[in-house]
């Protein structure tokens, strides 16, 4: 796994160059690739959702589009849509952007319900039906979606079904002083929007999916997987807890997370890390949880620290 190493290495420190002071997320996001999910980015305006995703795209050779959602944004503006050709004298399939490796579905929040659910199919079992016709995604095939908080004005929260669908959730936040040094220094000397060149291929991104899928889960780890899952639904915080699709993407990220450390094996760490990462987000809290301030993130770890490894 040594070469392996090096390219995940030299993926991540390219995506550094575009965003600074954001290691973890960029850690998290090429995590969320190797393992072959979708990744949701929330976060007030302006701190970089839409710069870490093209820094990823850009850093891998494979075919990207950008969505720009908006409260008009139709369902056949993202999968595609039959439109009658005279000159044939029949119908044409128009793909829509859906049908690349990467697509970048920017303040996905902003789009109405209807057009958010165009995403469902695709997301799951990668490919779009149009017309009556099933047309596959390519592969390597990511989607990445950013939404502004729920609070902010002119936004449509995401269904539960939606949000399942996304492996990862991660939130930028603001960068540090440091950080915010360099990128002022970088902005006035030019150097902040320099083009990102790719330093992987697609069928890397594929090699190492399908590498990191073979890396050993014991079967107390299994088992300690599926405990986190049911201790979700068991808490009386919480309304709805994990679904079977969260158990799968736990147990893929975790693959993905030992093997980005050059290990064929996952460690109870995998687990729990991955759990920081796929659960929050799929959680609903009761009402008394949340007029108590009781966070998704606060329940997570409250469930690590009773549920122990057998």
């Amino acid at each position: 796994m040594d070469n392996t190493n090096l390219k995940i290495t030299e993926l991540i420190e390219n995506m550094q160059k575009r965003l600074l002071g954001k290691d973890e997320v960029i850690k998290s996001a090429v995590t969320c690739l190797i393992a072959g999910g979708h990744l949701l980015l929330e976060d007030v305006p302006g701190v970089g959702k839409t710069s870490l995703a093209k820094a990823l795209a850009d850093s891998v050779s494979v075919s990207f589009s950008r969505i720009q959602c908006t409260p008009d944004t139709t369902p056949s503006d993202i999968t595609g849509l039959s439109i009658y050709s005279p000159a044939r004298e029949s119908f044409q399939v128009v793909p829509g952007p859906v049908l690349n490796n990467i697509v970048l579905a920017d303040e996905l929040n902003r789009t109405s319900p209807k057009t958010q659910s165009a995403l469902l199919e695709v997301m799951e079992e990668h490919r779009v039906t149009i017309d009556g016709h099933e047309y596959p995604v390519p592969e390597p095939f990511m989607v990445i979606g950013t939404q502004n908080p729920s609070d902010m004005a002119g936004t449509y929260p995401l269904p539960e079904s939606q949000l399942d669908r996304f492996m990862i959730k991660l939130s930028l936040g603001y960068p540090n002083s440091a950080a915010s040094e360099d990128i002022a220094r970088r902005f006035l000397s030019g150097e902040l929007h320099d083009k990102t060149t790719p330093v992987l291929s697609g069928q890397d991104i594929i090699s190492m999916q399908r590498e990191a899928g073979k890396v050993s889960i014991h079967d107390n780890l299994r088992t300690y997987a599926v405990s986190i899952i049911e201790a979700t639904r068991n808490k009386a915080e919480i309304s709805c807890g994990a679904s079977t699709r969260a158990l799968l993407a736990m147990l893929r990220c975790s693959q993905a997370l030992a093997y980005m450390e050059g290990r064929d094996y996952c460690i109870p760490e995998d687990i729990a890390n991955a759990a920081r990462l796929t659960i929050p987000h799929r959680l609903i809290l009761t009402a008394e949880a949340r007029l108590s301030r009781v966070t998704k993130t606060d329940m997570v770890k409250k469930i690590l620290e009773q549920v122990k490894v057998s």
